[in-house]
């Protein structure tokens, strides 16, 4: 019998105490607090902007409106974990601040709105209903309440959903790319060094006047396994990527031998193709994972395929090869 059970997706839960962990101070939550709810007014209201303490704020956190004029005002009050009747003063004397305020300052304050990040409790929420009524009798405006419910539902709502992004969800950065695993280079075992005395690349660097071969054997070694696997495996992208690597490098040589060839310096012609290998080595394809050994030891298979040489005559030693 199957005892799962089905568990509701959805957004993260959303909770308010998250002002205080992220910035570590009761003074930080409330300005964090404060600077989310006018983000949260600015989704859903146009043109809200906030009020600097300078040393006052006119009793206004955010609004909205003209200030020559009529305005909503946002007031906000980081009441953790819940709201009670201890605070009811505080909510009296911000009202009782921005209304002095407005009619210092010549505005009118039509909508006033409280914002706290949780829920009164009863005597709070008895309170604040005859309070919220005499209130806007007594000074004809609207005064609303902006609580824990009605924050989490504006926040979860379309238009708030960019503010809950920004302060309730979790960051997560970018994974990192995965690193690519390096190819190994291998060592070339003696007798398989031995046989590739007889390889027509070696011969091309003999005639070319290279004495010292076990770099070139080991390249070519390392290169051919990799040849190898891409030919074994069969996979598109690779068997692509290494034809792709193979033109690359060949144009590389034969760009080159030209040179060389015209300008009288072919003995020089391989440690040029060299150098040209290794600034090329970086554009070629990723998937083959190849180190510059690699792509020299391609060079090698060129060579040794009797497409390329290190010498003038290099076709006619590819060509007496083929007949030993």
């Amino acid at each position: 019998m199957d005892n799962s059970m089905p568990v509701a997706a959805g957004v993260p839960p959303i909770h308010f105490g998250v002002h205080e962990l992220r910035t570590g101070s009761a003074d930080g939550a409330r300005a964090d607090f404060e600077q989310m709810l006018a983000q949260l007014a600015s989704a859903t209201n146009p043109n809200v902007r906030m009020i600097a303490v300078n040393p006052g704020d006119w009793g206004i956190d955010a609004f909205a409106g003209d200030l020559g004029g009529s305005i909503t005002v946002w007031q906000s009050k980081y009441f953790m974990p819940k709201t009670t009747i201890s605070q009811s003063d505080q909510i009296r004397k911000s009202l009782t601040n921005a209304l002095k305020a407005a009619a210092a300052n010549g505005h009118t304050i039509t909508l006033w709105i409280l914002c706290i990040p949780s829920s009164m409790d009863g005597p709070a929420a008895k309170w604040w209903d005859g309070w919220k009524k005499r209130k806007e009798r007594e000074h004809g405006l609207v005064i609303e309440l902006w609580d824990e419910t009605t924050l989490v539902k504006k926040l979860q709502s379309p238009e708030g959903d960019q503010v809950r992004r920004a302060y309730f969800e979790v960051f997560t950065a970018p994974a990192a790319p995965a690193q690519e695993q390096m190819r190994l280079v291998l060592d070339v075992e003696e007798d398989k060094a031995a046989a590739l005395d007889s390889a027509l690349f070696v011969r091309q660097m003999t005639e070319a006047g290279h004495v010292e071969l076990d770099s070139a054997k080991r390249q070519f070694f390392n290169a051919d396994l990799v040849a190898r696997e891409v030919a074994h495996k069969g996979v598109p992208a690779e068997v692509a990527a290494l034809s792709s690597a193979d033109s690359t490098l060949h144009g590389v040589w034969e760009m080159q031998f030209n040179e060389c060839s015209a300008e009288g310096t072919l003995a020089a012609l391989h440690g040029r193709v060299w150098r040209e290998v290794r600034g090329e080595h970086d554009k070629l394809p990723k998937v083959l994972r190849l180190e510059v050994t690699h792509s020299w030891g391609l060079v090698h298979r060129l060579v040794d395929n009797r497409r390329a040489g290190w010498v003038r005559h290099w076709r006619q030693i590819a060509s007496g090869h083929a007949d030993d």
